[in-house]
């Protein structure tokens, strides 16, 4: 029997390795699987554990009132090691891009223990764009036996950096898996602001924003452009729910507190999130992840960054990069409030993301390696 040992930090990863997660647990008789949790995110983590209802082995639980990167680093480091001596797997599967991905494939190496990489060879060739995260899959990439690239794109990125044929699987994105299992027509909102919004007959314009590279300035530009936006059409709404680094919130209540039709609400759990991605008319965000989920249902998305390692839906017509001065982020979301051409050809563009099926594929994938099936896994393509 092979033991897989899965490692989350963070919400996101959480969303995208649950269906793995639960692909993995129904092949008990060649797979043991556990779940290490770091809580590099506490709350945000949780939310989406309780979801997919999966209750973790090991709990670091090191997330504290103004952590940074020294810290979190620190901390994951020693936690993993005495989990890794603990429980001894013959695999560790990291996902993405985070601070805890890369500690965690680290110690996985100082114990020389296999590490599996999902969502590996997303790149934007900027050392700190976004920051830390380019380089933490970089490095997580070095330090990989196995790779599951999402894209065609992503596998073209490990190649030109020597990564072996052989090593990876085009898998498509494990968002997608998620998103299929979460989304739902009659899903009823609990919140009573969500609850009482025409979606039929406004249109919803859905923010995040959280990017360190952000922070300060750029943030206050974008939230400018918003109030321009919300002051000029009478049937749009905002619904942000907005991040709690202290930040992100200053720079909020500063330009938005008050505006018409802006609703500032807390982080949204993932299945309300998506719900209401589903209802919204556009995407407004600096997040990676939103790029690949907003595509597979219909929504046009304005990255409100310089840079993207997700080119691949800018590519299709579905994202456009659009930055974070005022003007130019006002005249893109004018366009697609306007132009009823253009709106029609970025939500109609074929999202290139993922079938729902890229658990299977990476389970598939593993059991061959391992000597547990005749062949591996058609790719996504």
């Amino acid at each position: 029997m092979l033991k897989v040992l899965v490692v989350l930090g963070t919400r996101p990863e959480a969303i995208k390795m649950a269906p793995l997660v639960k692909e993995l647990e129904k092949y008990p008789r060649q797979i043991r699987c556990k779940v290490a949790v770091t809580a590099q995110h506490r709350e945000m983590l949780d939310q989406v554990l309780n979801l997919f209802n999966i209750v973790p082995d090991y709990d670091l639980n090191i997330m504290r009132h103004g952590q940074d990167l020294f810290t979190i680093t620190g901390r994951v480091l020693a936690g993993m090691r005495e989990i890794l001596e603990t429980d001894r797997p013959g695999l560790v599967l990291v996902h993405g891009d985070t601070t805890t991905t890369f500690v965690a494939a680290l110690a996985a190496f100082y114990m020389q223990i296999p590490v599996g990489h999902v969502e590996a060879g997303l790149r934007t060739g900027h050392k700190y764009s976004p920051f830390p995260e380019e380089l933490n899959r970089h490095l997580t990439g070095v330090l990989a036996d196995r790779h599951f690239a999402p894209t065609g794109t992503a596998l073209d990125n490990l190649l030109k950096e020597g990564v072996p044929r052989e090593n990876i699987l085009v898998t498509g994105n494990t968002v997608i898996d998620a998103l299929q299992a979460t989304v739902k027509t009659d899903f009823v909102f609990a919140d009573p602001v969500l609850r009482r919004i025409d979606y039929d007959r406004r249109r919803v314009l859905l923010v995040t924003t959280h990017r360190r590279e952000n922070l300060g300035a750029p943030l206050r530009s974008v939230y400018l452009a918003f109030k321009e936006i919300v002051q000029a059409y009478d049937d749009v709404e905002i619904v942000f729910p907005v991040h709690k680094n202290p930040e992100v919130r200053r720079r909020v209540e500063e330009v938005l507190a008050g505006a018409p039709r802006v609703h500032l609400l807390e982080p949204l759990d993932y299945e309300p999130f998506v719900n209401v991605m589903q209802r919204s008319y556009l995407v407004l965000t600096d997040s990676g992840g939103l790029q690949e989920e907003a595509p597979a249902l219909g929504k046009p998305v304005l990255v409100l960054r310089d840079t993207t390692e997700r080119p691949e839906a800018v590519a299709a017509g579905t994202v456009l990069v659009v930055g974070t001065a005022t003007e130019t982020v006002a005249s893109e979301i004018r366009r697609l409030l306007d132009d009823a051409g253009h709106y029609r050809r970025m939500a109609g563009a074929v999202n290139p993301y993922g079938d729902g099926r890229a658990a299977k594929r990476i389970a598939g994938a593993i059991l061959y390696w391992f000597g547990f099936a005749d062949r591996l896994p058609e790719e996504y393509r």
